[in-house]
C-alpha cells in the first residue's frame, strides 16, 4: 500500500477513486506516564513515554486507514493528513486521526 501526503504518486496514474478513508485511535495515558512526564516537565528534557505513546497511536491509525483502503480495493492512499487532539476532563486521552483518499494506481 502506497501512502503519501501528496495528491498523486510519481510515475503512477490514478485510475480509480475509492473514497475517503480514516483511521482513528484514542489512547489513554496512564498515571505512571503522567508522573514521569511531570518530572520531565519540572526538570526539563523529553518525555520518552509520551513520545512512544504518540508514535504507537500514529502508526496504529495509519495501519487502520490502510486496512480500510484495502477493503475498498485501493492500492494507495493520497492526500494523507494526520491530526492530534488531547481529550478528556483531565487531558488524559490522546486522539490521533488520519485521513486520505483511497485510490487505485497503475
Amino acid at each position: 500500500m502506497i501512502v503519501t501526503t501528496t495528491a498523486n504518486v510519481d510515475g503512477k496514474k490514478i485510475v480509480e477513486y475509492k473514497g475517503i478513508v480514516f483511521g482513528e485511535v484514542v489512547s489513554g495515558v496512564n498515571v505512571l506516564k503522567d508522573f514521569t512526564a511531570g518530572m520531565r516537565n519540572f526538570f526539563g528534557g523529553r518525555s520518552a513515554s509520551y513520545e512512544d505513546e504518540l508514535m504507537h497511536a500514529r502508526e496504529e491509525a495509519l495501519r487502520e486507514m490502510e486496512e480500510r483502503a484495502a477493503q475498498r480495493g485501493a492500492n494507495a492512499v493520497v492526500g494523507v493528513d494526520v491530526d492530534y487532539e488531547v481529550l478528556g476532563s483531565d487531558n488524559g486521552m490522546l486522539m490521533v486521526t488520519v485521513s486520505g483518499t483511497a485510490v487505485v494506481v497503475a
